[in-house]
């Protein structure tokens, strides 16, 4: 409704389908443009009166829950009582890979846990691209699907808050970190997500460091080519590589697989352990 003026969308509203027994007309985030917040009581009261040609199907499409104006919380509210009136909440972390998953199951296939983080990190919240997406997976190839197969369909998102992340928790920068991390629960992500962001990164830290400790002349451009990844990544990961050793990374390492063994054996909840990981990453 953003280009549409209150007069075509009323036009449309009042309109018999032509040659059709029914019509469906879809208000894609009307209630959220400021621009009609005054022809919204007029739509509610024809709908109250049942003044609309009972042939058209009117759908109401929000992307948020939230409105700024009196008008618009009142029709949300008489909405929300409607006997069709459903609620899609955007999955994310477990809820979102497992989705993935299970679409993949159905379809017949499986997806290694490396190539499930990858593309459920690196893919937005499009449900309907991503189911688009899986079905070019599973028809790319008649095995497991594999990091690799995904790559050629999905380019790495970089986030520049795990980087900051990372350099927090090796520094030994606790209270940074836990702010971080919280910051990242308000921005809608979960333990999960942060978990699996984390292990992803410290484990390119180690093959980087690993690879640096033979070669120390080596540019980031040759390591990217070398793991096999984005060369954005490399070059913030670089920085990293340079400032702690070998001994440091892998120390961390080893407790994101701790306590990722005890999430999958029930010994705690990810978000607790992620605290605990924090707060004992560079303890002695």
């Amino acid at each position: 409704c953003d280009k549409e003026t209150s007069g075509n969308i009323m036009s449309q509203l009042l309109t018999s389908p032509f040659l059709a027994d029914k019509k469906m007309i879809v208000l894609k985030n009307l209630l959220s443009n400021s621009d009609h917040k005054d022809f919204l009581p007029e739509i509610l009261a024809r709908i109250e009166e049942n003044r609309f040609p009972e042939e058209n199907i009117i759908v109401f499409w929000e992307s948020n829950d939230t409105f700024k104006t009196k008008n618009a919380k009142t029709f949300f509210a008489f909405l929300q009582k409607e006997k069709f009136a459903q609620t899609f909440p955007e999955l994310k972390g477990f809820e979102f890979s497992n989705w993935i998953k299970e679409e993949i199951s159905l379809r017949g296939s499986k997806i290694e846990m490396k190539a499930l983080n990858f593309l459920s990190s690196n893919f937005g919240s499009d449900m309907w691209t991503l189911s688009t997406l899986i079905d070019q997976l599973v028809s790319y190839t008649n095995e497991e699907i594999t990091l690799s197969d995904v790559q050629k369909f999905v380019e790495e998102k970089v986030d520049d808050n795990i980087f900051n992340l990372v350099d927090a928790i090796v520094a030994g920068q606790k209270a940074k970190a836990f702010k971080m991390i919280r910051k990242q629960y308000e921005n809608g992500e979960d333990a999960q997500y942060i978990f699996a962001m984390l292990l992803r990164q410290f484990r390119i830290l180690l093959e980087m460091r690993e690879i640096y400790e033979k070669q120390n002349n080596i540019q980031s451009i040759e390591l990217a080519k070398m793991l096999g990844l984005h060369p954005f990544v490399v070059s913030k990961s670089f920085v990293f590589v340079k400032r702690y050793t070998l001994s440091q990374i892998k120390d961390i390492y080893l407790k994101l697989l701790e306590m990722d063994t005890k999430t999958k054996t029930g010994q705690g909840g990810q978000s607790f352990l992620l605290d605990v990981f924090v707060g004992t990453a560079m303890s002695s």
